[in-house]
């Protein structure tokens, strides 16, 4: 079991990445923290853990609010006993506005929740992640985006915040390095599900085609001809907790079947 005797605290706990980066974590042998804004979300995917034969802990949390992160590390530490991994995997949807046009309250937003947010969440467990760096260390791991490598129309200020929190992923494990804490990015690329099925579709009717033709477009872009879901991604944050990357520090994962590479 790669994560046998850990705690993992992932944020953003929904339908896709949060739910299934849980789901993979405990049946690695980890018992959750499960933070989120909406607590029938939480209480869901507790329910799946606990099936698991893990224990899961939810925590409703917005990371914008300061109170509210603060009241997450605490109550994680205090109930579990410890926290050996956090997952900033919460995020919100871009404003879709070219830069030109963006004001500066949605700029301002974007990259509070897309970036800041995740850092100041991360502050909250360094003190923990430091007094317990003799029993292995800790690893802190980033959920990033594709938009740090190709950068559409309208996604400007999401991407501003993604690379933002890319350069905060180095930085965070050139300082904490010392004390065995590990901090590590996963970019996914295309996510197959809801959200991307719809967009495929919005994509379609201004073609006049089906989604269905869309995504094998774009399937047909990508090496292994697959766009990953959230459960297939969720592998690499599970490397990343678990001590198999017990050395790697300050990386950020292309996780995108191929579709492009990074040099």
């Amino acid at each position: 079991m790669l994560l046998e005797n850990k705690v993992v605290v992932v944020s953003g706990i929904g339908p896709g990445m949060g739910r299934d980066i849980s789901i993979r974590c405990a049946e690695a042998g980890a018992d959750i923290v499960l933070a989120a804004r909406t607590k029938e979300r939480l209480d869901e995917v507790a329910k799946e853990i606990e099936a698991l034969g893990r224990k899961a802990l939810t925590v409703r949390t917005d990371i914008s609010d300061a109170s509210q992160r603060e009241n997450l590390a605490k109550t994680a530490i205090a109930e579990m006993g410890k926290v050996d991994v956090l997952v900033n995997n919460a995020f919100q949807q871009p404003p879709f506005t070219m830069l030109e046009d963006i004001s500066e309250e949605e700029w301002n937003q974007s990259l509070n929740m897309n970036c800041t947010a995740a850092l100041a969440l991360t502050q909250q467990f360094v003190p923990h992640f430091k007094e317990h760096k003799e029993t292995g260390g800790s690893s802190v791991v980033m959920i990033n985006s594709m938009s740090i490598r190709r950068v559409l129309p309208n996604f400007g200020a999401y991407a501003a915040a993604k690379a933002a929190l890319f350069s905060i992923t180095r930085s965070l494990a050139v300082e904490l390095g010392e004390h065995k804490i590990r901090v590590n990015g996963v970019a996914p690329g295309y996510i197959w599900g809801d959200s991307v099925e719809w967009y495929f579709e919005h994509l379609g009717q201004e073609r006049g085609v089906t989604g269905a033709v869309i995504k094998e477009e774009h399937e047909q872009e990508i090496a292994l001809r697959h766009i990953p879901d959230s459960y297939e991604i969720s592998g690499a944050v599970l490397f990343f907790a678990s001590d198999l990357s017990c050395v790697i520090t300050g990386q950020t994962l292309d996780v995108n079947g191929g579709h492009y590479f990074h040099f």
